[in-house]
């Protein structure tokens, strides 16, 4: 009897290595996929980032928990604001989470791209952009985009460009400046995790946005004399 215990407990250990062992190979699998697809559409200087007529700025929060400012918050509007003044985007779609009134995202980016002299009408706010795939099936859906730059950190562009490419967008992404940042490899760990459910969703279960909405066709102002000079030229660095 205890031979007998002892035997199927090694073969029900062998059987949940096995399974480990597959998830892991899968998991890396999955990550090494989506890095590949995308890796080549990654630009790190912002004055090489090809030039589109949209921006897609990805929310996040201006604050961390420990009640600082957000360093990739900053580093993704500063280099919104550059890319406007370079001329390598027209358009910002600032897309991000609105679910209450204490917490909305794109109206911080649109203050604080205000307050860097970008025009109002050279931005348009998403309030339901509340994850990398909502932002890009809306920017899609309901603002008749076909293509864009996607504008945020070199770690999070390789998901938001394999989703873009699954939704039908043409699509490159424009890196931002990031200095180094305390526990950013948790941000990095989970983005890897990210990456494989990403998968899922596209693939298994069918996922769809949280909410969508009527056609908002975005209204793409040309860039004046003016607003050039306001912005200090295409040569201004901030």
């Amino acid at each position: 009897m205890h031979a007998l215990l002892w035997k199927l407990f090694k073969v029900l250990l062998m059987s949940l290595g096995a399974l480990l062992l597959l998830a892991t190979l899968l998991f890396v699998a999955g990550n090494l996929w989506v890095l590949g697809q995308t890796q080549a559409r990654i630009e790190h200087e912002l004055p090489l980032c090809g030039a589109q007529r949209v921006g897609i700025v990805f929310g996040t929060s201006h604050w961390t928990r420990s009640g600082v400012r957000n360093p990739h918050f900053d580093a993704r509007m500063s280099a919104s604001a550059r890319l406007i003044r370079l001329g390598r985007v027209d358009h910002l779609l600032l897309s991000g989470d609105n679910r209450t009134r204490f917490y909305n995202e794109p109206v911080t980016m649109w203050r604080d791209l205000r307050g860097r002299h970008i025009r109002d009408e050279d931005m348009t706010l998403d309030y339901a952009g509340f994850s990398t795939f909502d932002t890009l099936t809306r920017a899609r859906d309901v603002f008749g985009v076909e293509s864009a730059l996607l504008i945020t950190q070199a770690w999070h562009l390789p998901r938001a460009l394999y989703i873009a490419d699954t939704l039908g967008l043409e699509v490159t992404g424009c890196a931002v400046p990031s200095r180094p940042v305390t526990g950013v490899w948790r941000l990095q760990a989970r983005e890897w995790i990210a990456r494989v459910a990403t998968l899922g969703d596209l693939y298994l279960w069918g996922r769809e946005p949280y909410f969508l909405g009527p056609l908002e066709p975005l209204e793409i102002a040309p860039r004046t004399w003016e607003a050039w000079v306001l912005d200090g030229g295409a040569t201004v660095d901030e």
